[in-house]
């Protein structure tokens, strides 16, 4: 007989919703500046730039909310590595995902109260939540505050460096976005996992 537990509080579900609503506008207009000249932009560069400065304030107001929900709510234990074979852990959980779910396999790490997340989510969202969004949110910073930056690094002119580091943060999550959408449907029923986000229960057997 099924289950349901209480997994994600309200707090953290609004954050995912804002979060996600500010990625994909961010991406979007993100998107049209590059594409600026090419005949493929969405707005005018000017109106993107604007807009794309106004999304990365609220993000960065929003990742504050991410921060602060996980230490109220004590959701931040989910992100703490299990150090204990936790490679291997990652191994056996990608295997899964390669050729035990085809086959119907048990589930290696099924979600508990205590684990929220499988070895290879946890290590992905540390990577993304952690490291990546705060280097997109600091290099959008510094477009806006150009003269803190370095005048050279590494021969390179330190906009240009940040051009860099922005942009690939920029590209790394937008696919993190894809990979987490895909993962998403393969719930117990193609919404399920779309539900839990939504309702806060998550059904388990």
């Amino acid at each position: 007989m099924a289950n349901r537990i209480y997994l994600y509080p309200l707090i953290i579900r609004i954050w995912h919703l804002l979060n996600a609503l500010f990625i994909l506008a961010l991406i979007f207009t993100g998107c049209s500046m590059y594409a600026t000249g090419s005949g493929y932009e969405f707005m005018k560069f000017k109106a993107a730039v604007k807009i794309h400065d106004v999304l990365g304030i609220l993000l960065t107001a929003n990742y504050a909310l991410f921060i602060l929900a996980n230490f109220k709510t004590g959701n931040i234990k989910h992100y703490l590595f299990r150090s204990k074979g936790f490679f291997m852990q990652m191994i056996r959980q990608f295997r899964y995902y390669i050729f035990g779910i085809f086959k119907n396999e048990n589930h290696p790490y099924p979600i508990t109260v205590d684990r929220k997340f499988n070895p290879l989510q946890q290590f992905s969202y540390v990577i993304i939540m952690f490291i990546m969004v705060p280097f997109l949110i600091l290099t959008g910073w510094a477009y806006l505050f150009p003269s803190i930056l370095f005048d050279r690094i590494l021969g390179m002119t330190g906009i240009r460096v940040n051009d860099i580091i922005h942009i690939l943060s920029g590209y790394l999550c937008t696919l993190f976005l894809f990979i987490h959408l895909y993962f998403c449907t393969i719930g117990d029923t193609f919404t399920s996992n779309f539900k839990s986000m939504i309702t806060g229960w998550h059904k388990v057997h």
